[in-house]
């Protein structure tokens, strides 16, 4: 579609209608919702907690590893150097969380956590307090049997 054929039609919705076509357009909302197509509960669940240094995403999926809802310190609305704090990976735990209890999907899970960020045990004690069954909980993160060479130290 063309910039000059978009025309704006409402600010809380961020949506463009185009002229020729007349097919919406959406644009990228900040928090994420389920899909549409989730219908069916989901009994188990696996509970992905990636804390890097500078962000923390956690990711809800079914047993088959399909994606569910996903939250992230950046998405729940911390910028810069906020985005790694325990707080913020908190939140994001939170959140995902929430969303999938609101609907009553989410019973029983087990939690992957990866990444050596400063959010990860936040994040794990926030999904332990939101009433999921846990399973387990499982530290996934690669460790190099001296693989690649690391990257040398900052000098400030």
């Amino acid at each position: 579609m063309y910039k000059t054929t978009r025309k704006f039609v409402s600010k809380t919705t961020r949506k463009f209608v185009s002229k020729t076509t007349k097919r919406f357009v959406t644009r990228r909302t900040t928090r994420r919702f389920l899909p549409r197509r989730t219908k069916h509960r989901i009994l188990k669940g696996i509970i992905y907690v990636r804390a890097s240094f500078r962000n923390t995403i956690v990711t809800v999926t079914d047993i088959r590893g399909q994606a569910v809802s996903w939250s992230s310190a950046g998405a729940c609305g911390f910028k810069g150097t906020k985005r790694r704090s325990p707080f913020a990976a908190q939140t994001a735990a939170e959140n995902v969380i929430h969303t999938l209890m609101d609907q009553g999907l989410l019973k029983q899970a087990e939690v992957m956590i990866s990444g050596p960020g400063p959010g990860r045990d936040t994040a794990v004690r926030a999904i332990a307090k939101s009433g999921v069954l846990l399973s387990y909980i499982r530290d996934v993160t690669p460790m190099p049997h001296n693989g690649c060479r690391p990257p040398k130290k900052r000098r400030v």
